[in-house]
């Protein structure tokens, strides 16, 4: 794939005390003629809100308008998402819209812990409400320490779920990084999800110690992943891999074209990539520098005649 970078999108500057910076993990869904991008803005303490901004679809660096409220906040204290949350997907069910999302809470042994909660929406994604106030999918002997839903696919009558699971601690220069890989599991509502991970679709290799948040696209032969994994050396890069069954993935992380710029918002880190079909255009939206501190730009499909 080759992409050609339009360019940075949106980021937050401090106009309110929820916003200090950052519009982290984007993910894109489109409304019509425009596209509602959600991200998640932190705070000065650091703590992640959910918000969103609609761009138009024919030109995503046109802003048309920037959400003044956040869409779901941090949880009730003492709650599994109470010190900040990240998008994890958001779908269309029925009237309603659902978004999946990661919840982190602080611990005293731990760096923190991170579970999957559900929101839901009835005013058409603008604001979000909980399904509940505890996880939909929460610890096991595998993810002792997090469980993060990334991409939700409704499919023959099933739901799809792609997630990375927190193992363990990878300690760098005396900093503990969570160490996670990429799984798979079903659900016949999307709600009820298993409490066992049977299914481990993408593990790191080499020098990496973590690799996340699946994206996962059905095409029209098989399947494809987009992610983002760490290394040791801490280069934060964006992977892809193929399936012809969605369960199975072959690793071809330099196909994914995407890659640091020599300067501006993305000279550091290109990660998070989601990607969005709209006509005969096919979008890539990212983070930049700091896991998404500098905003979220988007990049265009060069189509081969093009290149």
């Amino acid at each position: 794939m080759k992409w050609k970078k339009r360019g940075l999108i949106y980021c937050p500057h401090g106009e309110h005390v929820w916003e200090t910076d950052t519009f982290m993990t984007p993910h894109a869904l489109l409304l019509g003629d425009k596209i509602r991008i959600y991200g998640g803005v932190r705070d000065k303490e650091g703590v992640s809100r959910i918000k969103y901004i609609d761009v138009e679809a024919d030109n995503p660096q046109n802003i048309l308008y920037v959400s003044e409220r956040v869409s779901l906040d941090i949880g009730a204290d003492g709650c599994f998402d109470d010190n900040g949350i990240i998008l994890g997907d958001v779908l269309k069910t029925g009237n309603e819209y659902r978004m999946y999302y990661v919840g982190f809470q602080h611990v005293q042994k731990a760096k923190f812990y991170a579970f999957s909660g559900v929101a839901i929406s009835i005013d058409g994604g603008e604001t979000f409400k909980r399904y509940s106030e505890v996880p939909v999918m929460d610890r096991t002997d595998q993810g002792k320490f997090g469980r993060c839903i990334h991409t939700v696919l409704q499919e023959g009558g099933i739901y799809k779920i792609y997630y990375a699971v927190i193992h363990g601690w990878k300690y760098i220069n005396g900093i503990p990084y969570p160490a996670y890989n990429i799984w798979y599991t079903e659900s016949d509502d999307g709600l009820a999800i298993s409490h066992k991970d049977d299914c481990l679709c993408v593990d790191v290799r080499g020098d990496e110690y973590r690799i996340g948040r699946p994206k996962v696209y059905k095409m029209n032969s098989g399947y494809e992943m987009l992610y983002t994994r760490d290394l040791t050396t801490k280069e934060y890069l964006a992977g892809y891999a193929k399936s012809d069954d969605g369960i199975h993935w072959v690793r071809s992380d330099q196909e994914i074209g995407l890659s640091r710029s020599e300067a501006g918002f993305d000279s550091e880190m290109a990660c998070y990539p989601v990607k969005l079909q709209y006509g005969s255009r096919t979008y890539l939206f990212y983070n930049g520098n700091h896991m998404g501190q500098t905003g979220a730009g988007f990049a265009e499909l060069v189509k081969e005649q093009d290149v």
